[in-house]
């Protein structure tokens, strides 16, 4: 049976749209994202939507209100979690929002980090593999499908909605 567990993505982005808000995820050893940077999200609550669920995400890591967020894609990534687990994800774009960016949060420092310079950063390696669709300027929602093995990805493929 496949119940992969839903959660969100969020990528910030600076006003002048060349940078992007990461966390780096740098407070606990144990943290299975140890010494990674990561866009903003988490686990959808049983009681609230996925578009619900990313603002709170993003409100409890940084204390920012999203005002514009544009839902760029999903991935499904089998066998990504600590113990084989699941993830189905929406990754969104967040172009404005409201608040001052806090220096670090229960995980980690955050950050802003130049988007074309994300691929140079310690990250899952899968993130490189989709991290340019969430800032194209294709319209289109992307939805890949990235299966993990050993904390590593085994393939990619994605495509594009109409």
């Amino acid at each position: 049976m496949y119940t992969p567990i839903l959660a969100t993505l969020g990528y910030i982005v600076s006003a002048d749209g060349e940078k992007t808000l990461l966390v780096h995820r740098n407070k606990r050893q144990e943290d299975v994202h140890f010494g990674k940077f990561n866009g903003l999200g988490g686990k959808m609550k049983p009681n609230e939507t996925i578009q619900g669920c990313l603002l709170r995400e993003i409100w409890e890591e940084t204390g920012l209100t999203c005002h514009d967020t544009q839902l760029r894609g999903t991935i499904n990534w089998k066998g990504f979690g600590k113990n084989g687990e699941d993830w189905f994800v929406f990754v969104y774009r967040i172009n404005s929002f409201a608040g001052e960016v806090p220096d670090t949060n229960d995980e980690g420092t955050l950050c802003w980090k130049r988007i074309d310079e994300l691929h140079t950063l310690p990250m899952w390696e899968g993130d490189k593999y989709f991290l340019h669709l969430v800032f194209d300027s294709d319209p289109h929602i992307f939805h890949g499908y990235m299966p993990y093995q050993d904390g590593k990805p085994v393939s990619w493929s994605f495509t594009r909605g109409c």
